[in-house]
């Protein structure tokens, strides 16, 4: 996937090393941001609700760092902020004078991820015991990653986000891989203590129903549509 950069740029708001890889393989330059938000501060009644929420906050979290620092410098870099929030919002909070009028793009990607297990929405594990709990529920059985992706412009205000749905099913998975997995520490940074990709896990990996970049925190081609959309 060829992606030239050339006439904009592109802001990734996430601490995220598989979100970063994964943007990093679709061809992008980009930069990085990270939202110190107070996530569990946000609650919804459904995952795809409660992932595009927590996109649109960390979207307007970084908007205020952008705005506070112009602000300051009075230098206003074009950027693309991938988000849920309203253009209005965004517009509200941007300083749009004639400069800005005339800059290059900047998009501002935002995202976020849960796990579902039999209706019930998982987060990034509290401990290791909730982990070891969590991959334990998965062997022999299935559950689902919902995440979303949140595209600002941040020159035109334009914001525009979807979510993603993948199916995961596992065959049984040994304690001892379990045990392996909790002791490394990985499985306490990723929504439902769930990480496929990880050579111990992935041969319990029966089938998935989707894509695994979109498991991995951020699907290619719904990025890829956002973007498009975002200019």
């Amino acid at each position: 996937m060829e992606a030239s950069t050339s006439s904009y740029k592109i802001i990734l708001g996430s601490s995220s090393v598989a979100r970063r890889k994964i943007l990093s393989e679709m061809g992008y330059q980009f930069t990085l941001m990270t939202a110190d938000i107070d996530e569990k501060s946000i609650r919804k009644e459904t995952p795809e609700e409660l992932v595009m929420a927590l996109a649109e906050a960390k979207a307007n979290a970084i908007i205020s760092k952008l705005q506070s620092t112009s602000n300051q410098e009075r230098v206003v870099e074009p950027t693309i902020l991938i988000a849920a929030d309203t253009a209005e919002a965004i517009l509200q909070r941007l300083p749009v004078d004639d400069y800005l009028k005339d800059a290059e793009p900047t998009l501002l990607i935002t995202s976020d991820q849960v796990v579902v297990y039999e209706g019930v929405i998982r987060e990034k594990p509290t401990s290791k015991e909730e982990a070891r709990q969590f991959l334990k529920d998965y062997s022999g059985r299935h559950a689902a990653t919902v995440g979303s992706v949140l595209v600002t412009n941040l020159k035109t205000g334009f914001r525009k986000g979807d979510s993603d749905r993948v199916e995961i099913y596992f065959n049984e998975i040994p304690d001892e891989i379990i045990e392996k997995l909790v002791d490394e520490g990985i499985t306490l940074n990723v929504a439902g203590g769930l990480i496929i990709e990880h050579p111990s896990i992935l041969p319990f990996v029966k089938e998935v129903v989707g894509t695994t970049d979109s498991v991995m925190g951020l699907p290619k081609s719904l990025t890829e549509k956002l973007l498009k959309e975002a200019l």
